[in-house]
Order: C-alpha cells, then sequence, then structure tokens
C-alpha cells in the first residue's frame, strides 16, 4: 500500500510546467497562460475509516501549494514549508490523540494559489494531496481516488495583496462547505478525487518543525461608527478571528494595518504597497471567521450594520516555534529595548520559511539569511531552519550553480552579493554547531559555486562584469552613501562592493575546505592584493568605489575591515573605523548595518558598535515611530514602498549575543 498524489478533477489533465529560467532571460521566456479559473483554488479532500486499536498513529502528509489537516474535526497541522517538486517537502505528525479505534474522519483543506511570485512554486498546474496514515508504525490508509473531493465554495477573492503575493479573501459562512471538517459532515454531493497523472515529486521529510498557534487578545477595542476598531499591542503575523451573529447575506469589512491613520483609523493601504481589505458574509446563524492565508498587521477594523453583533475577536498568531536561548549581558542597559525589538521581530516573523517581510513579499531571500537566520538561530538556540534555508538554497543549483537569490518560489530573482555570502553561512552554522555533516553535504554546492564565480575573473582574480546577476550593494538606494554603481543592476564594469565580498567567498571557503581536510582555493591570497592594488587610494588612505573614481562609500570601508583586507597597510584598520565612525549606520541600510558592527565586533571594538547601534538615527528612531518590530529602514519615510515588518534588520542579536561568532 503507497499513498498516491491526488488531486481535482479540474487539474487531472494538465501536465506540470517548468517556471524555472535565468532571471537575465525574462525577456526570452513565455510562461504558459494561467487560467483564471486554476487561481485561487480552495480544495478539500475527505476519508471516513474504519481504524483498529492502536498504541501510536502517525501521518506523513503534504500538498501543492499548501494543506490544512484535520482528524475528527480537530486541527492536526498544516504545511508544508515551500519547496521546489524535486525536494519536495513532507510533514510528519503524531496524531496519536486525536484518533480512536473504530471510525474516523480524515479532511484536508488544501490550497492552490496559481500565481508567479515569492512565496511557492505555484503557477506550475501542479495542485495535489499526498496523504499516509501508519498506525504503530504499519500503514494503513493512503491517499487514493477512494477520497472525496470539492472545492471550497466559501473562500472567493476580492483583489490581490502586494506583489501579486496573495488573493484577499472574502470568507462566505454560508457556503455548504462550511464544517467539512467535522465527522457528521454530509460529502454525499462530493466526486472522487482524481490521481494526479505522472507526478514529478520526489518527497523529503520537513526537517523543521511546523507552526505554532497563539491568542492574542486586542489591548484596546474602542466603538467606531458602524463597527469597531482594535489594537493588539504589537504587529505579529496570522488571521482575524470572531464570532459573528446577523442576517443571511450581512457583510462585514475587515481592515488591517501596521500603523493608524492621523485621523485614527486604521491604515488599511500600507506603505509596503499592500492594501489589506477582506469581508466576511454572513450565514444568519451564529458563524465564526475562519480565514486561511495570512497577513502581518498590529490594528484592525470591523464595519458592519447595525443587525450585526461581533464577539470574541482575537488575533491567531502564528510563528515557527522560538525559546529565547541566548544571553545578551555584553550588552548595554540602553541597548536591551533594541534587544527585545529584534527578538520579537525573528520571534514572530519567522515562519515556514525565512521570510523577507511578511507583508509584501512572503518570500526567502538569501540575503535575509546572512541577518534574519543568523538572528533566529542564534537567538533560540535551534539551526534547524537556517540549515534548512541553506538547502533550500542548495536546491536552486538546478537554475543555476551561482545559486538563486530567492529559494522555493516560482519567481526568479538572482543577487550576486548574496551569492557570494553563502560560504559564510555554511561556516557560520558549522561554528555554532560542528554538524561535520552537514558540512559535507554542503560542500559539493559550494564548490560548484567557485567555479561559477571563477568565469568572471579578470587577469588580476578579481570578479568584472558579473552580467549574470545584478549587485545590491545596499537598499534601498537613497542609503547607499552616493557608491557609483547603480541600485539594482547587473555589473558591467570592475567595482568594490562585489569584490570585497568576493574576498569574503575565497576565505570562507579556505575555512571549511580546511575543516573538511582539503586544499584551500589556493586564490584568496592574490585576490586580496589585487583588492589592494586595484581599489586603495593612497592620497585618502581609503579605498575607492571603483578604479575610475575618487568617491569612497562608507560601504568601501566596512568590508575590507570585516574581511581584514589591507591589513598590512599601516594605520588602515584605524582609517577605516574613523570612517564608519564619521559617516555612522544612518548611510547606509539596515542590511549593511549588519556587516557593519560585525566587523568593529571582530576588529574588538564592541564600544563603537555599541554607539552606533544606539544611534538617535537607527534602531531608536524604529522605537521613536512606535516600532514592535523592526523596519526595512531606519524610519518611516526613507524608503517609498517600507515594510514596517522586515527580520534583516535584526543584526543586533548577532553582534551583541555572548561568545558568539558574528560572521
Amino acid at each position: 500500500m503507497k499513498p498516491q498524489f491526488i488531486c481535482h478533477a479540474d487539474f487531472a489533465d494538465w501536465s506540470p510546467v517548468h517556471v524555472f529560467y535565468k532571471e537575465k532571460d525574462k525577456d526570452k521566456v513565455t510562461l504558459p497562460e494561467r487560467p483564471a479559473r486554476l487561481q485561487n483554488r480552495h480544495i478539500l479532500f475527505r476519508k471516513t475509516v474504519t481504524l483498529p486499536a492502536f498504541v501510536r498513529a502517525v501521518v506523513r502528509v503534504t500538498a501543492d501549494d499548501y494543506y490544512h489537516l484535520y482528524i475528527n474535526g480537530q486541527y492536526a497541522g498544516q504545511g508544508p514549508a515551500a519547496s521546489y517538486p524535486h525536494a519536495y517537502n513532507h510533514n510528519e505528525i503524531d496524531v496519536t490523540h486525536l484518533l480512536q479505534a473504530g471510525q474516523n474522519t480524515f479532511a484536508a483543506h488544501t490550497y492552490y494559489q496559481g500565481l508567479n511570485n515569492r512565496v511557492w512554486v505555484s503557477a506550475d498546474f501542479r495542485e495535489c494531496f499526498w496523504f499516509e496514515l501508519l498506525l504503530d508504525g504499519k500503514t494503513v490508509l493512503c491517499s487514493d481516488d477512494t477520497w472525496l473531493c470539492a472545492d471550497h465554495t466559501g473562500y472567493t477573492a476580492c483583489g490581490k495583496i502586494g506583489y501579486d503575493t496573495a488573493f484577499a479573501e472574502v470568507y462566505h459562512s454560508d457556503a455548504p462547505e462550511v464544517g467539512f471538517e467535522k465527522a457528521d459532515f454530509d460529502d454525499s454531493a462530493w466526486q472522487p478525487a482524481s490521481l494526479v497523472k505522472n507526478p514529478d515529486y520526489t518527497l523529503v521529510k520537513q526537517s523543521t518543525a511546523q507552526l505554532v498557534w497563539e491568542t492574542l487578545a486586542p489591548v484596546k477595542t474602542e466603538t467606531i461608527a458602524g463597527g469597531i476598531r482594535i489594537d493588539f499591542g504589537r504587529e505579529a503575523v496570522g488571521v482575524i478571528s470572531a464570532c459573528a451573529q446577523g442576517p443571511r447575506g450581512a457583510e462585514v469589512v475587515l481592515l488591517y494595518g501596521e500603523e493608524l491613520n492621523e485621523d485614527g483609523s486604521v491604515r488599511s493601504d500600507l506603505r509596503c504597497n499592500c492594501h489589506y481589505e477582506e469581508k466576511w458574509i454572513l450565514s444568519g446563524s451564529e458563524d465564526v471567521l475562519k480565514q486561511y492565508d495570512y497577513k502581518a498587521f498590529r490594528y484592525a477594523e470591523l464595519h458592519f450594520g447595525p443587525d450585526v453583533t461581533l464577539r470574541d475577536v482575537h488575533f491567531r498568531v502564528r510563528h515557527y516555534p522560538f525559546t529565547q536561548q541566548a544571553s545578551y549581558t555584553r550588552a548595554s542597559a540602553d541597548l536591551q529595548p533594541i534587544i527585545t525589538l529584534c527578538t520579537d521581530t525573528v520571534k514572530y516573523g519567522t515562519q515556514e520559511n525565512y521570510v523577507d517581510c511578511p507583508t509584501r513579499e512572503k518570500g526567502q531571500y538569501l540575503g535575509d539569511v546572512s541577518v534574519a537566520g543568523r538572528a533566529q538561530a542564534l537567538a533560540s538556540g535551534n539551526y534547524a531552519m537556517m540549515k534548512k534555508a541553506i538547502r533550500d538554497f542548495c536546491n536552486t543549483t538546478f537554475i543555476c550553480p551561482g545559486v538563486m537569490a530567492v529559494s522555493c518560489a516560482s519567481l526568479m530573482q538572482e543577487i550576486a552579493d548574496y551569492s557570494l555570502q553563502f560560504p559564510a553561512q555554511v561556516a557560520w552554522v558549522y561554528a555554532q554547531d560542528g554538524n561535520l555533516d552537514f558540512l559535507r553535504q554542503t560542500e559539493p554546492y559550494l564548490t560548484g559555486m567557485l567555479a561559477y564565480f571563477r568565469k568572471y575573473e579578470n587577469a588580476d582574480g578579481l570578479l568584472e562584469n558579473v552580467s549574470d546577476k545584478w549587485n545590491l550593494v545596499d537598499w534601498p538606494e537613497n542609503l547607499r552613501d552616493g557608491y557609483v554603481f547603480p541600485a539594482g543592476e547587473r555589473d558591467t564594469g570592475l567595482h568594490n562592493v562585489i569584490n570585497a565580498f568576493w574576498v569574503g567567498f575565497l576565505q570562507a571557503m579556505d575555512e571549511i575546505y580546511g575543516i573538511l581536510g582539503m586544499p584551500p582555493t589556493g586564490l584568496t591570497a592574490r585576490v586580496q592584493d589585487a583588492y589592494v592594488n586595484t581599489f586603495y587610494n593612497a592620497e585618502t588612505g581609503l579605498f575607492t568605489d571603483n578604479p575610475a573614481t575618487d568617491h569612497s562609500a562608507v560601504h568601501c570601508s566596512v568590508l575590507p575591515l570585516l574581511f581584514r583586507i589591507g591589513a598590512e597597510i599601516p594605520g588602515l584598520q584605524d582609517r577605516l573605523i574613523d570612517r564608519i565612525m564619521q559617516k555612522g549606520l544612518t548611510s547606509m541600510g539596515v542590511y549593511m548595518a549588519y556587516f557593519t558592527l560585525a566587523a568593529l565586533v571582530k576588529h574588538g571594538r564592541m564600544d563603537l558598535a555599541q554607539q552606533l547601534a544606539l544611534a538617535p538615527g537607527a534602531w531608536n528612531l524604529m522605537l521613536s515611530q512606535g516600532a514592535t518590530t523592526t523596519f526595512e529602514a531606519w524610519g518611516k519615510e526613507q524608503k517609498w514602498n517600507t515594510s514596517l515588518f522586515h527580520p534583516w534588520a535584526t543584526a543586533p542579536l548577532i553582534v551583541f549575543a555572548d561568545d558568539a561568532r558574528v560572521y
């Protein structure tokens, strides 16, 4: 008995399509048309069986794109973490407490989004559900075409959110499928599930825990004209839940926001280019709001007519399991509010992946692993999520051996800076937990990256004309200290930041090779010398943005200090530190702030790192503007589409932790 991949009949005759390509080839790629009827599909599966007595029950389950599983009417779990078909995650859940000998009902609410974005590998016509039940280690139930299937008509759309990230939901409490998870639900009108033809999945057990849920009660509720306004006291990730009584067809309009407008109303047009407005249609009986997809918010307004009553309104918050483990005794007392802000950010912001922001993109960027990944792993003492993220990016090498900037998604993006940080991420994890097997498993991918980037070596060993990926430097563009290379464009020349990261790449590769007993790259010393010869300006005593300019952005001091480039030049390290302290963190973005603080701490200047972190225009500016999670930029007005929940701004959790490696 083996589980089969089952699907809705509407998808049975579609073949999977390849949605992966090099970002530079975007204009040459024509993706297939995605029919509207194959988007935003909420699809249900049910099976009722009689089970023998048992001691332990475990289910293995997955879906494409996502599932919520119920057993005998009780929530059992959800997932999987986004992944690629060739390494597709399935969850293993102990459900002993939900089953009994005799009749049992299994019900799954699956979701196929069908959009091309950073959230999932979707828009590829792969829609499925896969299930296996083991009692005391023996398979007794599998997904097959005896399962029943139906659309959940209680979920429709009222627009899209962000960059085609999600569909705004309308939940219809009067839909006939409401209560589908209950054992006594009448599924006699449902149709048999279809079998997926020639499924191309290779399943792997998800290496991380499933999400946990907690309830956040309002700290303030006020009556407004036509409804109520709620403050939950902090920003978090999840869904609104409520009970309502009103006439059949009555509407409750749901508005969410990260902040309030000047008149005190909820700002549902978020700064990050998301409009958070949804609806709830009542059935005429007592209804419970059951939203499916998550949002990030702090405030909510619920608008409804005088004949509608609401009660038990709360915030159902979801996040990856988190228990504080790191100590910050070497951080000054003034830093503690910043440490708390950053801790809350990685706690509530980490979902099944490291999400760039849980509002606009909901995607996992490799650059975020450098900051949010290290911060979450170190603060929690749990390295499983960071290792999974590293594996996720290893799994992108089928698209490009230099790895992609976003993993487990159908939107293609490539950033050279992020790829060049990858070996250092791997070396950092090994330094924290000493898992040699993980290092061995990752090494072949890193060696492939080395060969990939060597294609762009010039005669001196520096990287030049890296036209395959674009170079970030820093973000947003107005926080790049005038760096001469344009933001977000492909490298068509020879410039500083990409080559500083190239030095860091080679240093990390030599470290990893040494641990594994392999010979070094043999490139590092030569490239460091070439960097100094190319970018060092003897007149100013600083490194320049590129050889053709005298301009020295602060980034050109940060990275050489971090990687100890030119340490043999008398007084250089002190000049780099002076330059950094003169410019301060507000001359750069929150992303580069991590490398800056790490460089100072590595150089033994914890005092200066704390001084910069406490500057009024850095994290204290976020706190002064009411932040409960870190922002995408230092202040709300510094970027045209600033996310107010951006975990890549959590550097203090790494650099100020007791006895931790900073890079």
